[in-house]
């Protein structure tokens, strides 16, 4: 397939005022301005003027969780039994015939990561999947993605309720240390036990073998965390256990710029398109991807689906504009940026020889709510 005459944004090199994307089974084979369109005789999609991009890319949101419009009997993305539930996979929960799949296609969503949300210090494992499909399992780019924790009002509120603990905000950041010292130490056992017959090996434990890849480095840490004493917590134990860290919401973020940026710390910031409903979003602002983007941290944008419906992605990233982020930059944020922190950058996020053949055409520029969506292509199939 040949996507020609239209803007094309590579996101990995300059704007190609007038250009073209050529498609090749499941991935891109090149990209460049219309004076250089190949010889060509199979099937082409005239853009007519209008933008072509790298499929974007939700960074955080929890699409197939909860399920739309059935209540509790879809609602699988908190297992809030247990603060600290490593073990659980993403997979096992996902439904891919939900239809905010097809509202993610429509809106030129291509790849999310998507997991269980906020109830517990500990939550479990993310997973990158496309949008496409009715298997879960074919849909995977990558399983773990992340391991997700939250720190906050979420946990003191859900176990508040239930009179279990964490009711506090230390009580959060002790559960989550405890498990990661238990983590640690029984690899040590693990490794001792390997070199000496005369140790035993520890019992099995799940949950610690889910959390082993956290303190190694292997898996990123998700940290869940909208005030800014809650992104310091989520700091201070990522640099006692030497964890690879991502900060999700940031809602403060703009108030603690310049210590994310010497950090070197991703924010994957939003939900925008909603009021201050709890306490810890008092200080929320349109302009905190604008704020953080300009001291340098390297920030993505997402809708927390359901929080925000996934399909309005790209107006959160309009939004971001709005309130001051570049244009250029508020695109990364939802293909490049949003790839990379997710660990996905090798397969998507931008129009790069050789990744996947994940392209949206729009009627005009993404970030114009007028804008269509007109086309959208997954692993070089058209879905849209």
């Amino acid at each position: 397939m040949l996507i020609h005459n239209g803007v094309v944004h590579p996101m990995d090199g300059p704007v190609i005022p007038r250009g073209y994307v050529w498609l090749e089974g499941e991935k891109i084979r090149a990209v460049g301005p219309e004076e250089e369109l190949p010889a060509w005789d199979g099937p082409s999609l005239d853009a007519e003027g209008g933008h072509i991009l790298p499929g974007f890319v939700d960074a955080h949101c929890h699409l197939g969780m909860f399920g739309n419009a059935l209540g509790f009997e879809a609602d699988d993305g908190n297992e809030s039994t247990d603060p600290c539930t490593p073990q659980l996979r993403a997979i096992d929960a996902v439904n891919p015939l939900d239809r905010c799949f097809e509202e993610a296609r429509q809106g030129g969503v291509t790849t999310v990561l998507t997991g269980p949300g906020s109830a517990n210090p500990i939550a479990g494992q993310f997973v990158a999947l496309k949008t496409n499909g009715r298997w879960v399992d074919e849909a995977i780019v990558k399983a773990p993605a992340a391991m997700k924790f939250a720190l906050g009002e979420n946990p003191k509120s859900v176990y508040n309720d239930r009179k279990e603990t964490p009711v506090t905000r230390m009580a959060t950041a002790a559960i989550i240390r405890e498990n990661l010292a238990r983590a640690v130490e029984y690899r040590d056992k693990q490794i001792k036990a390997g070199e000496d017959p005369d140790t035993d090996m520890p019992d099995f434990d799940t949950k610690l073998e889910a959390l082993f890849p956290v303190t190694e480095g292997e898996l990123p840490a998700h940290f869940h965390a909208h005030r800014a004493d809650d992104i310091a917590t989520a700091m201070r134990i990522a640099r006692e256990f030497g964890l690879r860290y991502v900060i999700v919401h940031g809602t403060e973020g703009h108030l603690l710029a310049d210590y994310l940026a010497a950090e070197g710390v991703p924010v994957i910031t939003g939900p925008c398109l909603g009021d201050r409903s709890k306490p810890e979003l008092a200080n929320q602002t349109l302009e905190n991807p604008a704020i953080l983007a300009r001291a340098g941290v390297k920030v993505a944008i997402c809708t927390d689906h359901p929080e925000t419906p996934i399909q309005y992605l790209p107006i959160c990233a309009a939004m971001a504009v709005r309130a001051g982020m570049e244009e250029e930059e508020a695109l990364a944020a939802i293909t490049r940026n949003a790839a990379e922190i997710g660990g996905v950058g090798d397969r998507v996020g931008t129009l790069t020889p050789g990744k996947d053949a994940d392209v949206v055409v729009t009627s005009g520029h993404p970030l114009d709510w007028k804008s269509r969506v007109e086309a959208v292509f997954i692993n070089g199939g058209r879905v849209r």
